[in-house]
């Protein structure tokens, strides 16, 4: 048997077993389609178990986890967190309970697609390998904001992957090992954000092994829409630019001055807008062309007030233990 044939096997043959955690606050609306994903999951059904873990929410969540549950033909494991609102402290809960050797996570507002854990999983068959990032996909969106972000890739590992000071994956497509957990500790749970940076740079920084990127482990997940989700999205950015600044030492963003504000306007008054427009009245533009420079001028705006305005809760300093 060739080297070649080799690989292939052991890849075919191994199948470790899987806990994939999810955090859920108010997700009454998102679960049906959520659950869909996880029973079309492609990963054997008797290697994995989900740990979805109610975060303190007001509507139905843990009752429809609960009947999720005795109606399942997978086995989901309903948690509830409720005295620290934060994903990162749910998310703990769910490894707590979890008894896979490899920890998957996503987000309650994801779409993991059929072929994920598979794709997600396969990298660890090498042995340096203890964290897996895969793809961020964008659900199909309607409005200008969503269209702008879709183009931008805004969700898209890719960004976080060439963070200029260390790799990292986003919680809402990305597996850990246990092992690794047990030697740095778990989520720092009163973080807000930047939690997912923060336990990969602890595993990374401390030699323990390799991060490793699976493009085709894809989840989908819906942009905002609308300008309040949006601003809420990229002010957190700016909250956890500064929470990471003071926990690793990140550089912080450079604040945008009114003056260069006003000089990107003007510019896309004058030059852009012109441009645009023609290309539009012939078919070569569309109208979101002619608002990029306007939205990306209000999330810059957004994420330097995050930044600026943020001050990292003195709890945060903890990390939990396994």
């Amino acid at each position: 048997m060739n080297s070649e044939a080799v690989e292939t096997t052991t890849v075919n043959t191994f199948l470790p077993k899987v806990s994939v955690v999810v955090p859920i606050y108010n997700g009454e609306a998102d679960l049906p389609e959520l659950i869909s994903c996880l029973l079309a999951q492609t990963y054997p059904k008797h290697r994995v178990e989900y740990l979805l873990v109610d975060n303190n929410s007001g509507d139905r969540t843990f009752a429809l986890l609960k009947e999720a549950a005795e109606n399942s033909s997978i086995t989901i494991r309903p948690q509830s967190k409720n005295h620290i609102q934060s994903s990162y402290a749910a998310r703990n809960a769910g490894i707590r309970a979890a008894s896979g050797e490899i920890l998957a996570f996503t987000d309650a507002d994801c779409r993991p697609q059929p072929e994920w854990l598979n794709a997600l999983i396969a990298p660890f068959v090498k042995s340096d390998v203890v964290i897996v990032a895969g793809e961020i996909v964008a659900l199909p969106g309607r409005t200008l904001l969503e269209q702008h972000a879709d183009r931008q890739e805004t969700l898209s590992q890719k960004h976080t992957l060439a963070h200029p000071f260390c790799p990292y994956g986003q919680t809402a497509n990305l597996a850990i090992r246990r092992q690794a957990l047990e030697q740095v500790g778990l989520f720092r749970p009163y973080l807000t954000s930047g939690g997912d940076a923060d336990i990969c740079w602890r595993i990374l920084r401390q030699n323990i092994g390799r991060l490793e990127f699976a493009p085709n482990a894809i989840v989908r997940h819906r942009h905002r829409a609308t300008l309040k989700e949006l601003e809420s999205q990229w002010r957190r950015y700016g909250r956890s630019n500064r929470y990471l600044h003071e926990l690793h030492g990140v550089d912080l963003m450079r604040d945008m001055t009114l003056t260069e504000c006003f000089y990107r306007l003007g510019r896309w008054l004058v030059k852009e807008v012109p441009r645009d427009s023609v290309k539009a009245l012939t078919g070569k533009a569309r109208l979101i062309d002619l608002v990029s420079t306007p939205i990306g001028l209000y999330t810059a705006r957004a994420r330097a007030a995050g930044q600026r305005e943020a001050k990292l809760p003195e709890n945060a300093m903890i990390i939990e233990r396994l």
